[in-house]
């Protein structure tokens, strides 16, 4: 009975009943499991030379880590999970544009912490395969884990051209699952189609810039990068270095 009562008061003292706070709270943590797991998965690619995963793994690992993190804080915040998403839904005046920069600034810190998570986790791995150096260009690269690099013969121009079109097909995509005048998909069934739809995605557009689509998600892990001894390389675009997953 004593115990009861306390759990009661400890979940009323720790409930959080600011809207915006809990929006927020459930973004935040919804970018975290996102990267935490798309991370993971170019980490264990990357730094067993593909001996215990591969591009389409680290691909599958992404979409499936959209799954997860939709259904962690659609409810409360819908899970945007994307700055582009955001914005484009502050166009179409389904999300006050108020909120679009918390949002971004939201989603942002949660790449950056999933970021340190993972190199946490990964940490003598990394530093194994690395051979003791922190480098972003090399066989012995691991930059590409966390963010990610044109391919070789990709131009600035066809870079941008690139993350246009696989960015505006997850938005498009995106809306059309979630309109309700559309074909509907089963009602719980949506964040199984986002995350198929990001796959289908990732292996059709993924081999130029490694398919990104989404600023936050590129940004704090580079960021990340940055600060943790990779350097400011890591904000260059250079010519050899190849891509990221």
């Amino acid at each position: 009975m004593g115990s009861a009562s306390f759990m009661k008061k400890a979940q009323a003292l720790l409930r959080i009943r600011n809207q915006l706070a809990r929006e927020c709270l459930a973004e935040l943590l919804s970018v975290f499991v996102l990267m935490l797991i798309n991370l993971g998965g170019a980490a264990q690619m990357v730094t067993t030379s593909e001996t215990k995963g591969n591009y389409f793994s680290s691909y599958l690992a992404g979409a499936l880590a959209i799954m997860v993190a939709v259904h962690t804080g659609g409810g409360v915040s819908g899970a945007h999970l994307n700055p582009a998403f955001s914005f484009a839904v502050c166009l179409l005046e389904q999300f006050p544009w108020w909120k679009f920069p918390i949002y971004v600034a939201v989603q942002t810190l949660g790449s950056f912490i999933a970021a340190a998570a993972v190199y946490v986790l990964y940490y003598d791995a990394i530093w194994h395969y690395s051979n003791g150096t922190l480098t972003t260009s090399g066989p012995r690269e691991t930059a590409s884990i966390f963010a990610t690099y044109p391919a070789d013969y990709v131009s600035i121009a066809n870079g941008f051209l690139d993350q246009v079109i696989s960015t505006g097909m997850l938005i498009l995509g995106v809306l059309a699952i979630m309109d309700t005048r559309n074909k509907p998909v089963p009602k719980g069934l949506e964040p199984v189609a986002v995350a198929l739809l990001v796959l289908a995605i990732e292996v059709s557009m993924g081999s130029n810039c490694g398919c990104p689509m989404n600023p936050a998600r590129d940004f704090g892990p580079r960021l990340f990068t940055y600060m943790a001894g990779w350097g400011a390389e890591v904000f260059r675009w250079v010519e050899g270095r190849g891509q990221g997953g």
